[in-house]
């Protein structure tokens, strides 16, 4: 699909469809509307009934006669005054799904003019609310309901002025890429176990490499050994599939400029091991790779967008499953590092895996490290599916990925890491415990991390809620969401 930034007026303009944004405020209200009924008489007929207001997240269709624009959407985006990017993400996505019912090969996008904000970020908000809000995961699905439905093969974003062209469309690139980030981390989530497991994830892995230009390199059982990655090995112990360590390396900066390492827990399908899971649910375990997803979605967009630095995703991948040979609790894990761990609880496995990768990091002696992980079901006890749990020993750190999170409605909540709650892990045979229990377990399972982290800047990113959704989203799908992508992203583009 195609994507281009152009100045033109509503009624020289010809496509399938437009989406035209409207304020709530009198005056600018009644201009919008001037604006459409001179173009479009018929348009008249919907503001003498007053249906349609401009109120935030209202939208209404106006069927306009004409060949070369038979339909237009209205947005509301109500005040001017209190308009922001997740206000236009927002009711570009609720317009667009309406505009998709008529199944248009052409969409065009009348960009707003919000205050203080540039039209760039205007078109790169717009775009992502129209091509994130029409994903679906429908792959298996042999009889589609939608499949004699044409695809979208070109979006129009309309600038106000011609000067602002050139911009919107390199805010337009820098999106599709990104939004091509998301649909790919969207994708490697909901896909089943039998389609993604550790080996399967590194092929898919290597193929986004190719595709967006970063170096792979995957380690197989041998060379893990080798490396004494014990919390990876211990995972993998009741698994009939290796494990296999993912190492992706985007090289935009100097040659000489320390790395951001972005790490992902890669467990490809988690039934608890040994102190297993209920089975009623069990099914979402799928999703217990969201952390590699997003990690390897960022790379593809951090490539493709060529932004001028270094960028390494490490992901360690592996299933836990319930085995003789299984590690049991009880067990003492060594890890790459050389510390150890007693195991109070195999269902507390990606931590595990995340300490070695966390380990291998500091080889690069990076910038910063960011892991991300559906790491503990506190997390989602306490901040739900809309927002990210956020730890770390770096305020600066901190402080960057909170800006990231206002910038792109991907919101973050940083919970303490006080060092009395450490008395949780503390172990009476072992340098730490691999649970802290259910209380403040979000907390617990990230200064079990810190454990293994090197001399460098660290933030912990809990998406055990943002990354599995049970229900869909203006922007988001049901299942995995692909967040994180743009979150951590907009982080690195800024950096």
């Amino acid at each position: 699909m195609k994507v281009q930034a152009i100045r033109e007026e509503l009624a020289a303009l010809a496509a399938d469809a437009a989406i035209i944004f409207f304020y709530e405020d009198g005056e600018l209200f009644n201009e919008q509307k001037k604006m459409l009924t001179a173009a479009f008489p018929a348009a008249d007929g919907l503001f003498l009934t007053e249906d349609f207001s401009g109120k935030k997240k209202s939208k209404s269709s106006i069927y306009t006669g004409s060949k070369s624009l038979p339909r237009i959407i209205l947005a509301g985006l109500g005040k001017k005054s209190g308009e922001t990017l997740g206000t236009i993400r927002s009711a570009t996505a609720a317009a667009s799904a309406a505009a998709k019912q008529s199944n248009p090969e052409t969409l065009a996008i009348f960009l707003p003019s919000p205050d203080g904000i540039s039209t760039a970020d205007t078109a790169q908000a717009a775009l992502e609310g129209a091509l994130l809000s029409g994903y679906k995961y429908d792959k298996y699905i042999t009889e589609k309901k939608d499949a004699k439905k044409k695809p979208l093969k070109k979006i129009f974003l309309v600038c106000e002025d011609k000067s602002d062209v050139k911009s919107a469309q390199k805010a337009a690139d820098y999106a599709k890429n990104l939004c091509d980030g998301v649909i790919l981390a969207r994708d490697l989530a909901n896909a089943p176990n039998n389609e993604i497991y550790p080996e399967s994830l590194a092929e898919r892995a290597a193929e986004a490499g190719k595709e967006a230009g970063f170096d792979v390199k995957i380690l197989d059982k041998k060379k893990i050994q080798s490396l004494k990655m014990g919390g990876l090995l211990a995972v993998n112990a009741g698994s009939k599939r290796p494990p296999v360590f993912i190492i992706m390396e985007y090289k935009g900066g100097k040659s000489d400029e320390k790395p951001v390492v972005l790490v992902g827990k890669g467990v490809t399908f988690d039934t608890g091991g040994i102190s297993i899971k209920p089975g009623a649910g069990m099914s979402a375990m799928k999703f217990d790779m969201h952390g590699s997803a997003t990690v390897i979605g960022t790379m593809y967009s951090v490539a493709k967008n060529k932004l001028p630095i270094n960028v390494v995703g490490l992901v360690p991948a592996t299933d836990n499953m319930p085995d003789g040979s299984a590690y049991v609790p009880g067990d003492i894990v060594t890890f790459m590092n050389g510390k150890t761990a007693e195991i109070d609880n195999t269902d507390a496995e990606g931590r595990l895996i995340l300490a070695d990768a966390l380990s291998y990091a500091d080889r690069y002696k990076p910038q910063a490290v960011v892991d991300a992980a559906t790491l503990t079901g506190a997390c989602v006890v306490a901040l739900g599916s809309i927002t990210t749990g956020l730890m770390g020993n770096d305020d600066s750190l901190k402080s960057r990925l909170k800006k990231s999170a206002e910038n792109t409605g991907e919101y973050v909540c940083e919970l303490p890491l006080y060092e009395e709650y450490e008395d949780q892990i503390k172990s009476d045979y072992a340098d730490v415990k691999n649970s802290g229990g259910r209380a403040a377990g979000t907390i617990t399972a990230a200064l079990f991390l810190r454990k293994f982290i090197g001399d460098y800047p660290w933030a912990h990113l809990d998406i055990a809620g943002t990354g599995m959704l049970d229900a869909p989203t203006e922007l988001n799908p049901k299942g995995g969401s692909g967040v994180g992508v743009r979150l951590l992203s907009d982080m690195l583009k800024n950096w």
